[in-house]
C-alpha cells in the first residue's frame, strides 16, 4: 500500500513538470539575475557577455518602437522599461565594485567591452572623453527623457478625460447596429488597455529620469573613489590613476548610456506617434516624400550656395541631390497614379464576379430616416432619438421577458426630408412625419381651445394633433394638450409597433438563448424537454403564440414546466400554446386589473357559445372555420358595439369564453376588434373577483 502511494506521488510530480511551461520562468529568472547582480561579484567575461546583451535588448526596443503601429502593439513597454533600467543599474553597480576592486590592474581589469568603449572615446584624451559622455548624459536627460515624460503625463491626462465620450460613441455604434456585442465588449477593452498604458507610461518615463541621474552620479563615485583608492591603496600615481580609473569610468558610463539612449528614444517614440495602421517608417516615407518642399529647399540651398563666403560646393551638391530627388519621387508618384486609374479603369470595364458579400441581410428592426430629421440622432446637436431608442428596448426587453435587438438608424435619400420609416425584416411596417425644432401636442379627446400651427395626427395612435413652437408649449399643457418633443413622438411610435410586432422579434436564436438562461438555474428541466420532447421550434412557437396574444414570457420556468407535462398528449404549438395559459392566469388577469380588483368581463349567451362550440367540433382538422355570413356578421356588429361601450366607460373590454372556443374566437377578433381581450374561464384564478356586466346575444332563429 505504501509503495502504491509512493508511485502515485512521483507520477502526479511527473505529469505537473510535464505540463510546466518553462518559458514562465524567463522573467522571473531576469529578476533574480539583476538581484545577484546588485550582490555577488561577476568576472570580466560575464560582464562582457551581461553589456553586450543589455546593448542588444536596446537595440530590439528601440527597432520594435519604430516598427508598431500603435501604442498597444507594445503594451508591455512599460514593463520591459523596468527591467532594462534594473539590468543597467546593476551592472553599474557590478562594474562599479571590479572597477574600484581591480581597476589598478590596468585597462582590462573590468572586461574588454569596458576597455574597448573607453579607449574608442577618450582616444588618449580624457578631458575630451569626459566632455562626451557628458553631452551623452544631458541629451538623455534634458531632451528625450524630460520630453517623454512630460508628453506621457499629458497623454495620460488627455486620454482619462475622453474615455466617457468613447464609452458613449461606442454605446451610440452598439444601439445603431453598427456593431455587435463582441465587438463593442472588444473596443471596451482596448479602449482600458489604452487608458492603463499612458497611465504606466507616465509613470515609467521616472524610470528613465532617475536612470540618467543614477548615471551621473555612478560617474562620478567611479571617478573620485578609483583615485583615492589608486592613490592611497595602490600607491599610484595621481596621473597613472587618473588615466586608469578615467578610461574605465567613462566606459563604463558609455556602455550604461548607450541602451539608456535607446530606450529613452524608444519611450519617446511610443508616446509621442500617432496610431495609424501604418508604422513609423511606412509614415515617415508617405509624409516626407512631398517632391514639392524638396524642390523649395534645394531653391533655397542653391541661393545660399551662391552667396560669397558660403562653402558653394556643398550647397549646391546638397541643392542638386535634393531636386534629383524630388524629381524622382514627382515621377514616382505620377506612375502610381496612373497605374492607379488604369487599374480603375479595367476593373470598371470589367464586371465584378458576384459573392456573398453582394446580398445583404435584411435588419430585423430598422429605423430610416429623412436627412432633415438627422439632427435628432446626432448628439453633438442635442438629439435624443438614440436614447429613447435605447430606452424603448430597455423598457420593452423587461416587460416582454427577451431581448429585443438593437434598432439600426440609417438616413435615406429616397425619404423626404421630415419622413421616417420604421421597418421589420427588411418591409416597412409604419411611418410618420415630425418637425424637428417644434414639439407635437396631442389632443386626448377634452381640450380648452385651439393652437396656431400646423395641424396632424399623433403618428402612433391617430390622435388630433398640432405641430406647435416650442414657445407654446406651456399654454397648450394648460388647455389639456399632451406635448412631446419630436425625438419623442418617433420612439412612441416605434415602441408601438414592436410591441404589436413582439412575435416577430423572437427567433430560434432568443429562444435558445432563453432556455440557456434558464438552465443556468435549473438545467435539469431544460435538458428534459429540449429537444428530448420537444424540438426548438415547437417551442419559439408556443412562444410567439403567447406574444401574438399579448401574453409575456417573463415566466419561463412555468412555460417550459407545462410544455414538458403536456407534450405528451400533443406536439401541436397551437394545443400546447391553449394548455400554457392557464397556468400563466394570473399574470395574465394582472396586465388587465390590478390584484384586489373586480374583473368585469363580457360573455356570449350560452346558445350562441353551444353553436361555435358545434360549428368548431364539425370544422376540426380543417385550416380555416367558416361561419354562415349572417351569423358572423351578426356576431362581430355585436362584439364590436359591446367593446366600444365598456371602453366608453372607461374599463377594459373582457370577453370569457369556453377554452374549447377561444383560440379561434381571439384570432378572429384581433384584427377586427383590437381592443377585445378574450379569455378562457380556466385562465381565471379561482380566488379573482368576477362580475359579468354583459352577456351577448343574437336571435339564432333569424339568423339560421
Amino acid at each position: 500500500m505504501a509503495s502504491t502511494t509512493t508511485s502515485d506521488f512521483f507520477s502526479n510530480i511527473k505529469q505537473n513538470l510535464a505540463k510546466f511551461d518553462t518559458s514562465s520562468l524567463s522573467i522571473p529568472s531576469l529578476v533574480l539575475l539583476i538581484m545577484a547582480m546588485l550582490v555577488i561579484p561577476l568576472p570580466p567575461i560575464i560582464l562582457d557577455v551581461l553589456f553586450t546583451f543589455n546593448i542588444l535588448v536596446g537595440l530590439m526596443v528601440i527597432m520594435i518602437a519604430i516598427g508598431t503601429k500603435s501604442a498597444l502593439e507594445f503594451s508591455s513597454f512599460p514593463a520591459v522599461l523596468l527591467l532594462g533600467t534594473m539590468l543597467r543599474l546593476a551592472l553599474n553597480v557590478a562594474s562599479t565594485r571590479v572597477v574600484l576592486v581591480n581597476g589598478h590592474t590596468g585597462v582590462d581589469a573590468a572586461g574588454s567591452v569596458i576597455a574597448s568603449f573607453g579607449e574608442f572615446v577618450v582616444g588618449g584624451n580624457y578631458v575630451v572623453g569626459a566632455i562626451v559622455f557628458g553631452i551623452l548624459i544631458l541629451i538623455n536627460f534634458m531632451v528625450i527623457t524630460k520630453g517623454a515624460g512630460r508628453v506621457s503625463e499629458v497623454t495620460a491626462r488627455f486620454t482619462l478625460d475622453a474615455m466617457p465620450g468613447k464609452q458613449m460613441a461606442i454605446d451610440a455604434d452598439l444601439n445603431s447596429g453598427n456593431i455587435d456585442s463582441d465587438q463593442a465588449r472588444k473596443r471596451r477593452e482596448e479602449l482600458s488597455q489604452e487608458a492603463d498604458f499612458f497611465g504606466s507610461m507616465d509613470g515609467a518615463s521616472k524610470f528613465v529620469r532617475g536612470d540618467a541621474i543614477a548615471g551621473l552620479l555612478i560617474l562620478l563615485i567611479n571617478l573620485v573613489g578609483g583615485l583615492i583608492i589608486g592613490i592611497a591603496q595602490h600607491d599610484l600615481s595621481f596621473a597613472e590613476a587618473g588615466r586608469l580609473y578615467s578610461l574605465l569610468t567613462i566606459g563604463d558610463g558609455l556602455v550604461a548610456q548607450i541602451p539608456a539612449l535607446f530606450l529613452s528614444l524608444a519611450t519617446a517614440i511610443i508616446v509621442t506617434r500617432v496610431s495609424t495602421s501604418e508604422s513609423m517608417t511606412e509614415q515617415t516615407k508617405a509624409q516626407l516624400s512631398n517632391p514639392a518642399a524638396l524642390f523649395i529647399s534645394a531653391s533655397i540651398l542653391v541661393s545660399l550656395g551662391a552667396i560669397p563666403g558660403m562653402p558653394t560646393n556643398v550647397f549646391i551638391t546638397m541643392g542638386v541631390l535634393a531636386a534629383g530627388l524630388g524629381f524622382f519621387v514627382l515621377q514616382k508618384k505620377v506612375a502610381e497614379r496612373d497605374e492607379k486609374s488604369a487599374g480603375e479603369e479595367s476593373t470598371e470595364d470589367e464586371p465584378k464576379e458576384l459573392d456573398w458579400d453582394d446580398v445583404d441581410q435584411v435588419d430585423l428592426i430598422g429605423l430610416e430616416i429623412g436627412y432633415g430629421l438627422i439632427p435628432l440622432v446626432n448628439p453633438e446637436t442635442g438629439g435624443q432619438l438614440m436614447a429613447r431608442v435605447k430606452g424603448i428596448r430597455k423598457k420593452l426587453s423587461a416587460e416582454l421577458g427577451f431581448l429585443v435587438q438593437p434598432v439600426r438608424i440609417r438616413d435615406a435619400l429616397n425619404l423626404e426630408p421630415d419622413s421616417y420609416h420604421i421597418v421589420l425584416n427588411g418591409v416597412v411596417r409604419a411611418k410618420g412625419e415630425v418637425r424637428v425644432g417644434q414639439e407635437l401636442a396631442i389632443s386626448p379627446g377634452q381640450v380648452h381651445g385651439d393652437l396656431d400651427g400646423e395641424k396632424t395626427k399623433d403618428p402612433a395612435f391617430g390622435l388630433e394633433a398640432v405641430w406647435i413652437d416650442p414657445s407654446q408649449s406651456d399654454y397648450a399643457r394648460t388647455l389639456g394638450y399632451t406635448v412631446v418633443d419630436p425625438a419623442t413622438t418617433v420612439a412612441t411610435h416605434l415602441n408601438k409597433v414592436l410591441r404589436e410586432s413582439a412575435a416577430e422579434l423572437l427567433g430560434r436564436d432568443e429562444t435558445q438563448q432563453l432556455l440557456d438562461k434558464l438552465a443556468s438555474k435549473t438545467p435539469k428541466l431544460v435538458e428534459d424537454l429540449v429537444p428530448g420532447k420537444l424540438p426548438l421550434g415547437t417551442v419559439t412557437k408556443v412562444l410567439q403564440n403567447l406574444l401574438t396574444e399579448g401574453v409575456v414570457i417573463k415566466d419561463m420556468r412555468t412555460i417550459i414546466e407545462t410544455l414538458s407535462d403536456e407534450c405528451g398528449k400533443t406536439q401541436d404549438p397551437e394545443q400546447l400554446t391553449s394548455l400554457v395559459r392557464p397556468k400563466l392566469g394570473r399574470m395574465i388577469i394582472q396586465s388587465i386589473v390590478d390584484a384586489d380588483s373586480t374583473l368585469e368581463v363580457m360573455t356570449l349567451d350560452p346558445e350562441l357559445e353551444q353553436l361555435l362550440h358545434n360549428v368548431l367540433q364539425q370544422n376540426q382538422g380543417n385550416q380555416e372555420v367558416i361561419l354562415e355570413p349572417g351569423l358572423a356578421e351578426g356576431l362581430f356588429k355585436s362584439l364590436r358595439e359591446s367593446t366600444q361601450e365598456v371602453e366608453d366607460q372607461g374599463q377594459p373590454a373582457v370577453l370569457v369564453v369556453s377554452p374549447s372556443i377561444r383560440p379561434w374566437l381571439s384570432r378572429s377578433v384581433k384584427h377586427r376588434i383590437a381592443e377585445l381581450i378574450v379569455l378562457s374561464y380556466s385562465e381565471i384564478p379561482d380566488d379573482q373577483a368576477v362580475k359579468v356586466i354583459k352577456t351577448i346575444e343574437l336571435n339564432l332563429k333569424d339568423k339560421n
